[in-house]
């Protein structure tokens, strides 16, 4: 009988929760279509509160899907609209499909044997794993290379200049910003120069970022100086689709196959500090001599086929014919859009950042993080890691530094070292792990450059540069100040609210 009455009893208690649950529930549901038809403006305050909460929970999870669904649920409609134009990443699309048929291409001009690689396992058991990872997505590595870093632009055009007034067969360069001025007039007169000795010339630059220059007057100029010019992506043939947020972020410079350059300088004026902008300019380069430029000639000549619609170019016919017997090891690599949801350019951070021992050394402009590096980073901090980070103290776009800014907290609470460069902006993109390897390139911890912009970069390993750019890392930060976790939790409101905004809309921006 007792057993009855305590069966009895549960199956009561439970239909008076359940019964219970749904009365709040409806309860809920009567008093917002109540307010809706008798309070509207009690109705809309509460409605702007949900927002400021959502937003908040948001900005604690830090994750782009999420804010792309913040953004959906704020504009049902418009922002359906948005994320069909910006939000997807259209891996099937017949764009990316060709686009990925030329890179099929171009791994068959890169395969190489196993044997450096397994020079580098017996030197860097713990490293090799990053080179491994890239070799797996068609990237080779190359010994008998010599790397030079560069840590201003100014050096980094004056080397330049000079080796491609000493071109014998091509040069080839592609670039994301070219601007008038004297960066883009010293080139300019070299390239003529060089077409009229008969030197083959090919640019390619993205259409966004000549905006200001790339008009009918320019295109024949070019073309009369005897010069191969084209532009990937024009903007007017994809607005439909938005497809014109996929832009060509890298920078490229290969002489004779022979040498390349790569960083994150592009062909202006400010880049070489000829001109203020923003303060002084920081950025950096790195100059490859050897077997390794040999990938950066097949990279550009990949975006060429796909500025060009397939247009035929033997990768074999530019292959380097000067040789170096040099120690180390240097591995480019390239990503964009084409290849999400598996990007080499933030799988390459990801892996320097998990394989760090010692220490994490990162400059970049933009400290706009997703959860996941947010998450390396921190773990990385907390394990013991000395992670320092290097970002402008002058910044290009306020609201990107904003969302930067936002970014400090969850990384400091970990023990993450975050330093503003206070002479101007730094537009480095490096990376260095315990005094073993780097990467240098065109890569900004950012959204748009891991899931948007085609970047390319290198990976180093053993080499003199990597000492180089570990030792201009440590005089920057003698230039820099290094935040505050208490002022920072005492910003003003206004700015914490406007930077939980903007972290939310970081996928648009």
């Amino acid at each position: 009988m007792g057993i009855v009455r305590s069966k009895y009893y549960g199956i009561m208690r439970g239909i008076t929760v359940g019964i219970s649950f749904f009365l709040q529930i409806g309860l809920m549901i009567f008093l917002g279509m109540y307010l809706m038809r008798y309070s509207i403006i009690v109705y809309f305050v509460l409605e702007l509160v949900s927002v400021i909460i959502v937003f908040a929970l948001v900005n604690n999870a830090e994750s782009y899907k999420m804010s792309w669904i913040v953004i959906i649920l704020v504009l049902p409609v418009s922002g359906l609209f948005l994320y069909f134009m910006w939000g997807r990443k259209r891996v099937n699309s017949r764009y990316f499909r060709r686009f990925r048929n030329y890179d099929n291409q171009m791994m068959q001009s890169l395969r190489q044997g196993d044997s450096i690689v397994q020079d580098l396992e017996r030197q860097h058991p713990n490293k090799v794993q990053i080179s491994r990872y890239l070799r797996k997505e068609g990237f080779p590595i190359y010994n008998n290379t010599k790397a030079t870093y560069f840590c201003v632009g100014e050096d980094v055009f004056a080397a330049m200049l000079a080796d491609m007034r000493r071109a014998e067969k091509f040069i080839f360069m592609e670039y994301f910003i070219v601007s008038e001025g004297k960066v883009w007039s010293d080139i300019l007169e070299v390239l003529t120069q060089k077409a009229k000795e008969g030197v083959q010339i090919k640019l390619l630059f993205d259409d966004f970022g000549t905006l200001g220059i790339n008009t009918h007057e320019f295109r024949k100029d070019i073309k009369s100086r005897g010069i191969e010019m084209s532009i990937f992506n024009p903007i007017h043939r994809g607005v439909t689709k938005m497809s014109f947020n996929y832009r060509n972020h890298q920078k490229i410079t290969v002489i004779d196959g022979n040498i390349a350059y790569t960083g994150g300088f592009n062909l202006a004026d400010e880049y070489a500090n000829y001109i203020e902008r923003f303060g002084h300019w920081k950025d950096s380069g790195i100059r490859l001599c050897g077997d390794g430029a040999y990938s950066f000639t097949c990279f550009f000549l990949d975006m060429w086929r796909v500025a060009n619609k397939g247009v035929e170019i033997r990768d074999a016919d530019h292959k380097p014919d000067m040789h170096f017997i040099e120690d180390g090891y240097v591995q480019p690599f390239m990503g964009g859009p084409h290849r999400n949801p598996h990007n080499p350019t933030e799988g390459a951070y990801t892996r320097m950042i998990n394989k760090a021992r010692d220490y994490i050394y990162i400059t970049t402009p933009y400290l706009v993080l997703d959860q996941s590096m947010r998450d390396d980073l921190v773990n990385a901090a907390l394990s013991g890691v000395d992670v320092c980070i290097i970002v402008p103290k002058i910044y290009d776009k306020w609201y990107v530094y904003m969302v930067n800014v936002s970014n400090y907290g969850k990384l400091m609470e970990a023990g993450v070292h975050i330093y503003e460069y206070l002479p101007g902006f730094i537009h480095a993109k490096n990376v260095i792990a315990d005094d073993e390897c780097a990467i240098c390139g065109t890569i900004n911890t950012d959204y748009r450059s891991f899931y948007l912009h085609y970047e390319c970069g290198v990976f180093l390993s053993e080499m003199e540069a990597v000492k180089d750019m570990k030792a201009d890392f440590l005089k920057t930060l003698d230039q820099c100040e290094e935040m505050n976790l208490l002022s920072w939790s005492r910003r003003p409101i206004g700015n914490k609210v406007m930077q939980a905004a903007l972290k939310v809309l970081s996928p648009l921006l």
